[in-house]
C-alpha cells in the first residue's frame, strides 16, 4: 500500500497517476478525496487530527506528504507543525517510509542562484520559518534513526491543471484575458520553475528507490536560465497574443494586500523575484538519468491545461 496524504492538490493528483507503475494498492487521503485510478482507496481525513492520520497511515509501506494548506502564515503556523508531528508519529508506529514534498522557503535568500541540496538553511520570512521548522522535525527523526524518510524539494512550480501556480495566475490567466501579464520586482532576473508532472514522476521514483532515503533531493527542473520576461514571451507566443507585461513593485504588494489578501501574503516572499533564482536538480538528474521537461514543452502543455 502506498498512501498520499493531501491527495486533492495538483501534486497529489499527478502523483496518483504515476504510482500504478509501482503498486496496485493506492490510498488517497484528503478532506474530500476523489479517485484518480480505478481501485483507489479513498479515506477522508483531517491531517491535524492524530487519530485520523494514524488510521490513514495504517497498512502503508510508503507515505507521501503532499498537502498544501491555504497560503496564509497563520494557517501554516497552526496546521503544519501539528500535521508533521502526526505524520511522523504515525509512520513510526506503522513502520511506513515517509516522502515529504517540500519547497525552498527555508533557504538563505543570499544563496538562491544556484540552489542545491547543500544551500544554507536561513529562513527570512514567516512562512520560511514554518517550513524550516517542519523540515527540521523530519530531519531530527531521520538522524535519530526512528524513521525512514526523505525530503523531495521543488522550486516554484507550474503545469497543466495547476491553478495555484503563481506563473499560471500572474501570466497565463491574464494573457488569456487579453491583459498584461503581471510579474514582481523585475522582469530581468532569472527564475526557473519545476514542471509538476516531472515533480510527481520523480517523487514516486524516489519513494520506490530504497537507497534514496535519508537524503534531501531537488526534484527535476530544467536548467534553462529564463528571465521573467522570457517566460512571458514563451506563453504569449503559445497563446498567439502580444507579450505585454506589467511589473508590480514589491512595496505595492503591501498596499494591494488591503484589498487582495493574497498580495499581503506574497509580500514577504518578494525577495525571490528581486534577484536571480536558479534551482539546481543535477543530483537527481544524474542519479536517475532524468531529462526535465523543457520550458517550451512545459509552457505548451500548461497553456492548454489551464
Amino acid at each position: 500500500m502506498q498512501t498520499i496524504l493531501g491527495a486533492g492538490g495538483t501534486i497529489g493528483k499527478d502523483l496518483a497517476k504515476t504510482l500504478p507503475s509501482y503498486t496496485d494498492r493506492i490510498r488517497l487521503v484528503s478532506r474530500n478525496p476523489q479517485a484518480v485510478n480505478p481501485g483507489d482507496e479513498l479515506l477522508p481525513a483531517d491531517l491535524t487530527d492524530a487519530g485520523a492520520v494514524g488510521r490513514a497511515v495504517a497498512g502503508s509501506d510508503v507515505v507521501y506528504l503532499t498537502v498544501g494548506y491555504d497560503y496564509n502564515t497563520n494557517v501554516w503556523r497552526e496546521k503544519w507543525p501539528a500535521t508533521m508531528r502526526n505524520v511522523i508519529a504515525a509512520c513510526q508506529q506503522h513502520d511506513a517510509k515517509l516522502v515529504f514534498f517540500d519547497n525552498i522557503y527555508m533557504y538563505d535568500r543570499d544563496h538562491l542562484s544556484p540552489m542545491t541540496e547543500e544551500t544554507p538553511i536561513r529562513p527570512t520570512s514567516k512562512k520560511g520559518e514554518v517550513r524550516a521548522a517542519i523540515a527540521g522535525m523530519l530531519t531530527e527523526a531521520l538522524n535519530a534513526g526512528t524513521l525512514t524518510g526523505l525530503i523531495a524539494r521543488a522550486a516554484d512550480f507550474y503545469g497543466p491543471g495547476n491553478a495555484k501556480s503563481v506563473l499560471v495566475e500572474m501570466v497565463v490567466k491574464n494573457l488569456k484575458k487579453g491583459k498584461a501579464a503581471n510579474w514582481f520586482a523585475s522582469l530581468d532576473y532569472v527564475h526557473n520553475f519545476t514542471y509538476t508532472p516531472d515533480a510527481a514522476r520523480a517523487t514516486a521514483l524516489l519513494g520506490n528507490t530504497p537507497d534514496a532515503y535519508g537524503q534531501v533531493w531537488h526534484l527535476p527542473t530544467h536548467s534553462q536560465r529564463l528571465t521573467g520576461r522570457q517566460w512571458v514571451e514563451l506563453f504569449a507566443n503559445e497563446l498567439n497574443v502580444k507579450p505585454k507585461a506589467s511589473v508590480l513593485p514589491l512595496w505595492m504588494l503591501s498596499a494591494l494586500g488591503l484589498f487582495v489578501p493574497i498580495m499581503k501574503e506574497l509580500r514577504e516572499m518578494g525577495y525571490q523575484y528581486d534577484r536571480d533564482y536558479f534551482f539546481d536538480s543535477s543530483k537527481f538528474n544524474n542519479r536517475f538519468d532524468f531529462v526535465p521537461t523543457s520550458p517550451a514543452e512545459g509552457v505548451r502543455e500548461t497553456a492548454r491545461g489551464n
